[in-house]
């Protein structure tokens, strides 16, 4: 065998015995960077110190908003009458425009924002906030009538107590939502670990609580 055959078998066999693949069609199923938002829920001062792990919940939100940026995917906001209950914490506020002034329970209150989302071809709405069990499962519900997909981030959402927490969460599967993780959602909206935003949300991934 020449050198030179030998050099070329050594560049094949760095990667082990691994053979390139050729791509199956994407799921539809699958949340992609070009037909998703985020919306974040009524996460206000006077409201998440009662929430079962709330701070974890924070931290979560936090991570899908930085997900959100670098794939320049729309992030929403809302606020459950913030005269009362406050505005959103510090640790989101500082990273959204805006947040939207609510009185019903239901995000579909603010009808224009997602009349624009739609417009846009973005379907699948990525949900995260509080409370499980009233604006969030109110919402989800209202937006798979108005015919969206939702993706609802179980480790993201939260109640005051367990039990309508996971009473929620049953309830908004059984009408058809998808229930999926903060680092399911970013690694979906990555989809390849050869793409430029990899290292980001490799960075967002190996952060600790």
């Amino acid at each position: 065998m020449s050198s030179n055959q030998e050099d070329q078998d050594d560049q094949n066999n760095e990667g082990g015995n691994a053979a390139s693949c050729t791509g199956l069609p994407r799921s539809p199923l699958l949340l992609g960077r070009d037909d998703s938002a985020l919306l974040i829920v009524d996460v206000q001062t006077k409201l998440v110190g009662l929430i079962e792990d709330n701070q974890r919940l924070v931290w979560n939100n936090r991570r899908l908003v930085d997900a959100a940026d670098i794939f320049a995917i729309p992030v929403l906001a809302t606020e459950q009458y913030p005269k009362g209950l406050g505005g959103t914490v510090p640790e989101l506020a500082e990273r959204l425009q805006t947040a939207q002034a609510k009185t019903r329970f239901s995000c579909g209150e603010c009808e224009e924002l997602f009349g624009k989302l739609m417009s846009e071809g973005r379907r699948k709405i990525v949900i995260a906030g509080i409370e499980s069990h009233v604006c969030v499962m109110q919402t989800a519900l209202d937006l798979l009538t108005a015919g969206f997909e939702i993706y609802v981030v179980v480790d993201a959402i939260g109640s005051r107590f367990s039990l309508d927490h996971q009473t929620a969460i049953r309830r908004m599967e059984l009408a058809g939502a998808f229930l999926t993780t903060t680092e399911s959602v970013m690694f979906e909206w990555c989809e390849a670990s050869d793409s430029k935003e990899f290292k980001a949300v490799s960075a967002l991934v190996r952060e600790t609580f």
